[in-house]
């Protein structure tokens, strides 16, 4: 994605604050892993990047971490306060980019699903100074759909839609951020590239999402292209959206979805 597209999508999602949380939770085996691999725990001191309005902050304060969540979207940030009123987390609102925070402090600097927006020149250098040695690097990725080719018929239903009402809309291209987030050998290189890291591990978790109607239409809703359509073709996609789910798959709709997890250590200056 070039760093136009990447500026215009990633400024849409503020719209949609109220209804962000139609996004499913990431599974339970991506803080496992946090907890097992990372020692993310209680005490720990976590920098998350892109938070929108808390899906996995949340889960991060239940396992007792303090959080420091940098959110660029005010509409995002204010429903992200109100929802963990409270609890141990500090928002600093504006880009990761320029967010002034402090140097070798953090044991976890996690960004789930959000990386892919931060100016790939910046980003993991960036995140690689604010933790201590001996910090984890985790950057995960909801992907929408398996590559992998488990049978997702209403992919195949959503195409058909794309095509007769929003063709410019690649659904492929955009879908979880499939391809970035399931790009090991990339991911893998540009972690190695910066010589700040140690060894990169990828996991990859595989599970299902259930959606009724209504609830894949408020999903769709929070994706970025749909976002940057104009109102009354974004209406009229998502309208057909539900009533496809509802109709055609009787209002029960059975996802193969895939997250995918890339750790590193911080490596000693």
């Amino acid at each position: 994605m070039d760093d136009a597209l990447r500026l215009k999508l990633g400024a849409t999602f503020d719209a949609v604050a109220d209804g962000y949380e139609a996004r499913p939770e990431y599974p339970d085996q991506i803080y496992s892993l946090l907890v097992d691999r990372c020692d993310c725990g209680i005490g720990s001191q976590v920098l998350e990047i892109g938070p929108a309005t808390g899906l996995a902050t949340m889960r991060l304060l239940d396992l007792g971490a303090t959080v420091t969540a940098v959110e660029p979207g005010p509409a995002l940030a204010q429903r992200l306060h109100e929802r963990a009123a409270g609890r141990a987390l500090e928002i600093v609102v504006g880009s990761f980019e320029t967010a002034e925070l402090p140097a070798a402090h953090f044991d976890l600097v996690a960004a789930a699903t959000s990386f892919h927006w931060v100016d790939p020149a910046i980003g993991l250098v960036k995140a690689a100074g604010h933790l201590r040695a001996g910090g984890w690097l985790a950057l995960w990725w909801n992907i929408f759909g398996d590559p992998g080719g488990r049978p997702d018929p209403f992919e195949k239903a959503v195409g058909r839609i794309l095509d007769e009402h929003a063709p410019a809309v690649n659904y492929d291209a955009f879908a979880g951020a499939g391809p970035y987030g399931l790009d090991a050998d990339a991911r893998t290189a540009e972690i190695d590239a910066t010589g700040m890291f140690g060894p990169v591990e990828h996991h990859v978790v595989e599970w299902e999402g259930h959606h009724d109607a209504v609830g894949i239409r408020r999903l769709f809703a929070t994706y970025s292209p749909w976002l940057a359509l104009p109102e009354d073709q974004r209406t009229k996609t998502l309208e057909e959206i539900e009533r496809v789910a509802r109709e055609d798959f009787g209002d029960a709709v059975v996802r193969p979805y895939v997250t995918s997890l890339f750790l590193a250590p911080r490596l000693r200056d």
